[in-house]
């Protein structure tokens, strides 16, 4: 018999309840944030450029496989030389965005939704998209014996991480693609969407609370490994199974005020992804390892292996795939119709690229001009 649902669910539905916008404009609204001062911020080195410090933000999710490693093994400190790379890890998009606006850090990895809704609710003056990162690893994992088909989904409950956020606006995409009504704020219809931070979702899931979630990696892996089975791999519904799920973003003001040190921190995310893709096994155990300095353990193999697997790293961001996020977050009610112009400034990325002999990322036209 599963545990009793009354306590949990309170728990994983109070954020449901309250609006999208008073959310996203609550500082601590989504998630904690830790500051990450470890061994991996390598001692710098060298000429400093002209900021003493660039505050880096970023998950510790196996999607924001870049950071990870590239702080992990001091890729990116290397191309700062003398200025000093400070980090800070978040749970959750919003509280990242929050961050940014309000200055406590410069550069960020995060997920598509959060960007736009930050970029627009600046009135395209807070941020800027400058590369991509990693493209995957999303699934619906589901309790076998509860869910069977894609059509069992209705009338169960399935969690996604946050209000709003990325896999939640896929979900809800989803939902309306099967024909199904679910109310976006609330989370109630045909389906129960049940907002739950990933550090909960696979313990409200063993006790019986939930039948499923829409989530990233590692979630996925650590809910298979508590009996769960993957009924979608997101990538599926996707042209050339390719979307975009963490870019990288800066701040409008410190690009302006320190391009260089923007530039040489993009050198080390194309670094560190050359080499993740080189030597994807050496690349896995540094994340893995990073993670445990972050968490106090590592993941273990049987969850890490089949998430890395399903994650690809790419300096590309991929950017129709946004704009095709966009209008879904637009068609659940969650985002009125953005304007994106200008939401992209690929130009020092593609510098880099170009000097690397790599095929330049394009903007889908929603660069700056």
């Amino acid at each position: 018999m599963p545990a009793p649902r009354s306590t949990l669910r309170r728990g994983l539905t109070a954020v449901a309840a309250l609006p999208l916008l008073a959310l996203a404009a609550t500082a601590c609204g989504y998630g904690s944030q830790a500051k990450d001062d470890s061994r991996a911020n390598v001692s710098a080195t060298g000429k400093k450029l002209s900021s003493d410090t660039v505050r880096i933000g970023y998950f510790p999710n196996l999607t924001h496989a870049t950071a990870l490693v590239g702080i992990q093994e001091g890729t990116i400190q290397k191309e700062l030389g003398g200025t000093r790379v400070e980090s800070t890890t978040f749970n959750a998009g919003p509280s990242e965005i929050e961050a940014l606006n309000a200055g406590s850090i410069d550069i960020g990895f995060i997920g598509p939704s959060p960007s736009i809704n930050g970029y627009t609710k600046s009135q395209g003056k807070g941020l800027r998209i400058i590369s991509g990162s990693a493209s995957g690893g999303v699934k619906l994992v589901v309790n076998p014996d509860r869910i069977k088909t894609l059509d069992d989904v209705k009338g169960k409950r399935i969690a996604t991480p946050q209000l709003g956020n990325t896999q939640d606006v896929a979900f809800l995409n989803w939902i309306s693609q099967k024909g199904w009504k679910v109310d976006s704020q609330s989370g109630k219809g045909d389906v129960s969407v049940v907002r739950s931070d990933n550090k909960v979702t696979p313990d409200a899931y063993r006790s019986g609370d939930l039948d499923g979630a829409w989530v990233p990696e590692p979630t996925a892996s650590k809910l298979v490994s508590e009996g769960a089975e993957v009924l979608l791999d997101e990538k599926d519904l996707w042209p050339d199974k390719k979307f975009v799920i963490t870019n990288i973003i800066v701040s409008q003001k410190f690009l302006d005020a320190h391009p260089d040190v923007v530039e040489a921190v993009l050198k080390g995310s194309v670094a560190t992804n050359k080499w993740i893709n080189a030597d994807p096994d050496r690349a896995k155990a540094s994340a893995n390892k990073a993670l445990e300095r972050l968490s106090g353990k590592p993941l273990p193999q049987e969850i890490l292996d089949p998430a890395w697997e399903s994650i690809e790293i790419t300096d590309d961001p991929l950017a129709e795939t946004l704009r095709t996020q966009a209008g879904h977050s637009v068609a659940s009610g969650l985002l009125k119709e953005p304007d994106l112009r200008g939401i992209y400034d690929l130009g020092p990325l593609n510098k880099i690229l170009q000097a690397e002999g790599l095929p330049e990322a394009a903007d889908a036209g929603l660069g700056v001009k």
